[in-house]
């Protein structure tokens, strides 16, 4: 697959720092869009995956044009509709999940499959979990599973599982499933140990808890999740189609994060006894739950859970358009003083993406980028989707921990105009953004670089019981990597120079020690 010419407008930078290049078009043969791509931490091999389940690797040579080659299938992993989710391990598993229509379409599963490196560089395929098949309410609202995350370990694989209702309401799939809402599969994140095989995750809550199995309850649909430098875990999540905040929530184990009783920092409020949809200001019939008669009095309605967790607080300056439930006016947070948690609604906010390892300068160092996939009107509401905002960007996610409670976010667009963003991988200082619309472009955003210094992240022990750290720094930097007993008297391993901004160091000779510390720097 070569790179064919492209018909439309290129995204553009705004700011003039940034550098951003076409790499290549991903559309294909089968017509199955582009949906996400990852980076094996081993070496920095990026791969692409497919709806129908076709991961690619991408081949991008110093000098030279990309190309890309189909490694897998679904001949090889068993998953072949509605594959949405793919994370690599640190030891270079792959994990994809995918998700099965079954009894005549009234019902869903979904499965994890892994695919472990073996000797001859290729995957050796297995399931690690799967779903009971759960009722689909047959609406635009079955979110199913999506999202990956390894921990930073690779112990343990996070899943999003989306909910099968737009705000809570009843969806009965036509009379199949009276009075059902969600169910005890849906609106979470699941937590699968990587160990695993086999596992089967029911859908019965009570049992899924008991087990251990579930992260975190009240998300919507968190199609991305990313650990930031300091470990914690991330989730950015789409709102209903009422006008509500879409959100990015500080992601922890055992919390709840408000659906559908809370949405975007607010209160739903179809589970209020008093609720009449004719007075509703933030009703747009141009969406479909609007459309249908989702949104009506609801007497029914489930009462909340105690102690909700609301999302990251939006400072702004960008992405942090409301509508004024007083009077149904259009406005800017950052012009009114309102607090917006977390963006304008409608955004569809995925692609999330970290600097872990320090690789950019500032004022970008390890900050948080994220994408957005729905078009929107930069000066008014001509569109159903996001309003005084024209979104299908990158942003710049600038967070700052409140205690132990939440985060804000001063969150700024810094290069716009793609074609609905999908997803991104963040390698070095450069992050790859891959496109769902269009040609289904992956495009590379080239940030500047931190001044050549040397970081050393994920300490573990590898197969064997050898130790492994690893090095990240510009390419070519020389590096001297000693060793101590004591922190006093150290004691030269080796020097070798880096052909890459990340360089894993294995030492064998570590378990033979009691305690064994290392430092890396350029020998003089």
């Amino acid at each position: 697959m070569t790179c064919p010419g492209r018909l439309w407008s290129a995204p553009v930078v705004l700011n003039t720092n940034l550098q951003v290049r076409l790499v290549i078009n991903t559309t294909n043969a089968t017509g199955s869009p582009s949906v996400r791509i990852a980076k094996d931490p081993r070496d920095n091999q990026l791969y692409y995956l497919k709806l129908n389940g076709d991961v690619f690797r991408l081949n991008l040579p110093i000098g030279g044009n990309a190309t890309s080659t189909r490694v897998y299938s679904a001949a090889d992993h068993g998953l072949a509709s509605n594959v949405e989710g793919m994370a690599i391990g640190p030891d270079g598993t792959i994990y994809l999940t995918g998700n099965i229509t079954t009894n005549q379409g009234n019902s869903t599963m979904a499965q994890v499959m892994k695919g472990v490196p073996n000797a001859g560089g290729t995957r050796v395929w297995s399931v690690l979990a799967q779903t009971e098949p759960y009722p689909r309410s047959r609406t635009a609202f079955d979110h199913i599973c999506s999202a990956l995350v390894l921990s930073p370990d690779g112990s343990f694989l996070c899943l999003n599982s989306g909910s099968r209702t737009d705000h809570g309401e009843v969806q009965s799939t036509g009379g199949l499933y009276p009075d059902l809402r969600d169910t005890g599969l849906t609106a979470k994140i699941l937590r699968l140990p990587t160990s695993g095989s086999n596992l089967i995750l029911t859908n019965d809550i009570n049992i899924l808890r008991n087990s251990g199995y579930i992260f975190a309850e009240g998300t919507r649909n968190a199609f991305s999740l990313a650990y930031s430098p300091n470990g914690d875990l991330f989730g950015t999540d789409n709102g209903p189609d009422r006008d509500m905040a879409d959100e990015l929530n500080w992601l922890r184990a055992g919390a709840h994060y408000g659906f559908p009783w809370r949405l975007g920092g607010a209160d739903n409020p179809q589970q209020f006894p008093n609720y009449d949809p004719s007075n509703d200001l933030l009703l747009d019939p141009r969406f479909i739950a609007v459309h249908n008669g989702y949104y009506y009095n609801d007497a029914a309605f489930p009462p909340p859970p105690p102690n909700m967790v609301d999302p990251v607080i939006n400072v702004g300056p960008d992405a942090d358009s409301y509508r004024d439930p007083a009077d149904g006016s259009l406005q800017v947070a950052g012009q009114t003083g309102a607090t917006v948690r977390s963006f304008t609604p409608h955004r569809s906010p995925l692609g999330l993406v970290f600097d872990t390892e320090a690789a950019l300068a500032p004022p970008f160092q390890r900050h948080g980028f994220m994408l957005s996939w729905t078009p929107g009107d930069p000066t008014g509401n001509s569109t159903p989707g996001p309003f005084l905002d024209p979104s299908q960007d990158m942003v710049d996610l600038d967070l700052i921990k409140l205690g132990n409670t939440n985060y804000q976010a001063h969150v700024t667009r810094i290069v716009a105009g793609f074609s609905n963003p999908v997803d991104a991988a963040i390698i070095s200082n450069k992050v790859y953004v891959i496109e769902y619309g269009g040609s289904q472009g992956i495009w590379e955003v080239s940030f500047p670089a931190a001044n050549s210094q040397i970081f050393l992240s994920a300490p573990s022990w590898a197969t064997g019981q050898v130790f492994r750290f690893q090095i990240s720094s510009a390419a070519g930097v020389s590096y001297a990597i000693e060793t101590s007993t004591n922190l006093s008297d150290w004691v030269l391993l080796t020097n070798l120079v880096a052909p890459s901004n990340q360089l894993i160091f294995m030492d064998a000779a570590a378990t033979n020690s009691p305690q064994r510390f290392y430092r890396v720097h350029r020998p003089q």
